[in-house]
């Protein structure tokens, strides 16, 4: 975009550039990540979209066509194909999980036990509802977060594991047998809990979840390179995925683009971590979200329906260091509440970040990220492929630059 164009959208392009050399000079000549794409935008227009390095090793550079693991990022997808129900009033947020996945009726809280031993627990202080899966305060947790004898036996039980393990309606099963870290809605744990509301979805719609993603949501809004398995003619745009050999410190393929995991269909569809998509793709996306819940004509949800999700949602009312527990419990997450499928900025100031009251954001495990300045009316998506994603301040450096480019 030219300059005379970038300030009509009020950006500055030298500073723009600037944002560009960073990542090339601390990310990509480090060896810290194998590639970087980064688009900004403002009232939905394009304002700056860059590609560095090789989609693949020893490959050709990233371009708007290349395909990325999105990973977490699923997650606000989901989230908005569920408030799609709601809508319609086929299932509401106060709905108890039970009603709609019956093997959840019962379910206890964690009271003793594991690691070999009988689990030991004691009832809910109130039933798990769907407002719980989506704001992450179900009291279910995660297997890598290592912390309980509860995520061990997410971990004995393989039941995360897409592709050789359980259907969807079988992890939902293998759920209703353990325990829950804590009684519904009184704390905050990354979770499970969108896979378990993709379950939803899809026995409250009466098909399966990526039949429905592609029917209710990527059809319509023209994103043709979103889903859960890389069709084989597109699997030449899947980057490379890389990692760290943490005996060596040395970047090694977690999972290489031309034979990937992905390339397959999953016997388990994760609704909090399943789909590959393009920056393009979900640029339309956030822009969807930006508009309130219409793009380019087509309206998947009301204004009043993205305003409920961008909202704190947290049961004390405060942000995240007051309520998380496990690896997200931590200083930099101040000022961050949570809402129905998003972090949210309540205190802009507590955040130590530029940035709106209100601004909404999300990311992946593979140092993927997006957010959405509903103030300002900007939007950023970054894609790279690099694991764990919190290995590298990545996500702060970007927003404290975008926000350094408004002139």
């Amino acid at each position: 975009m030219q300059q005379s164009q970038l300030g009509r959208y009020g950006f500055s392009a030298e500073r723009l550039a600037r944002i560009d050399a960073f990542l090339r000079e601390r990310y990509l000549d480090s060896g810290r990540f194998p590639h970087a794409q980064l688009l900004i935008a403002r009232e939905g227009e394009i304002v700056h979209f860059s590609h560095q390095g090789p989609g693949r090793d020893g490959g050709a550079p990233v371009n708007e066509g290349t395909l990325f693991r999105i990973a977490s990022m699923t997650k606000p997808i989901t989230s908005l194909a569920f408030m799609m129900l709601v809508e319609e009033a086929k299932v509401a947020l106060d709905t108890p999980v039970h009603h709609i996945l019956p093997e959840l009726k019962g379910v206890g809280v964690y009271a003793g036990g594991g690691n070999g031993t009988p689990f030991e627990t004691r009832p809910t202080d109130q039933p798990m509802r769907m407002v719980d899966l989506l704001r992450h305060t179900a009291g279910l947790t995660y297997g890598f977060q290592e912390q309980t004898p509860v995520d061990a036996a997410y971990r004995q039980s393989r039941m995360e594991r897409w592709h050789d393990n359980l259907t969807l309606d079988g992890f939902i099963a293998e759920l209703g047998t353990l325990p829950l870290e804590y009684s519904p809605g009184t704390a905050w744990t990354y979770s499970v809990a969108t896979d378990v509301l993709g379950a939803v979805i899809e026995r409250v719609s009466g098909t399966t979840l990526d039949r429905f993603f592609h029917d209710r949501i990527f059809s319509p809004l023209g994103m043709h390179d979103t889903f859960f398995q890389v069709p084989a003619e597109k699997l030449d745009r899947l980057a490379d995925c890389w990692a760290v050999d943490e005996k060596t410190g040395k970047p090694l393929i977690y999972d290489a683009g031309a034979d990937s995991a992905w390339a397959r269909q999953p016997r388990l569809l994760s609704g909090g971590g399943g789909l590959v998509s393009s920056a393009l793709d979900y640029h339309r996306f956030a822009t969807l979200c930006l508009n309130g819940g219409e793009l380019d004509g087509v309206r998947l949800v009301s204004p009043k329906t993205i305003a409920l999700m961008t909202m704190n949602h947290l049961p004390t009312g405060g942000d995240l260091t007051s309520c998380a527990r496990g690896l997200f419990n931590e200083a930099s997450l101040s000022g961050t509440g949570f809402g129905l499928g998003f972090a949210v900025t309540t205190d802009v100031a507590k955040t130590l970040v530029p940035g709106s009251v209100g601004d909404y954001y999300w990311g992946g495990m593979f140092s993927t990220a997006f957010f959405v300045d509903p103030v300002e009316r900007i939007s950023m998506v970054f894609m790279t492929q690099f694991t764990p994603s919190m290995r590298y301040p990545v996500r702060r450096e970007l927003k404290t630059m975008i926000y350094s480019a408004l002139a």
